[in-house]
């Protein structure tokens, strides 16, 4: 079965604050978009991959890393995956900024 990339606007860009979370809904999914210190906007599904979850939103960034909120795991922005010591994967979303809109792909 192929799956197809369907694209949600999510606002504007100024609405996106640097180095904050901001949690959208796309059918039904929270989605936790971080824009970094470079501009580049990022997102992964606001739900820890720790065993007993919580979500990513309220995270600390440094760089293209966030610190889970409530277990201090490190995760790659773009990739998903947790640092060592720890291990696990946050779904990550594609993202496009188009003419100031943020556009977050959602696989269907």
């Amino acid at each position: 079965m192929e799956m197809t990339t369907n694209y949600y606007s999510v606002g504007s860009l100024d609405e996106c604050l640097m180095q904050l979370g901001r949690v959208v809904i796309i059918e039904g999914q929270e989605i936790a978009i971080f824009r970094i210190t470079d501009g580049n906007v990022y997102a992964v599904a606001n739900k820890s991959p720790h065993p007993k979850g919580g979500p990513l939103a309220e995270a600390i960034v440094s760089g293209h890393y966030i610190y889970d909120p409530l277990y201090d795991w490190k995760i790659d922005l773009i990739t998903g995956k947790v640092q060592a010591p720890d291990t696990g994967q946050v779904v990550t979303y594609p993202v496009i900024v188009k003419n100031e809109e943020v556009q977050i792909g959602f696989y269907v």
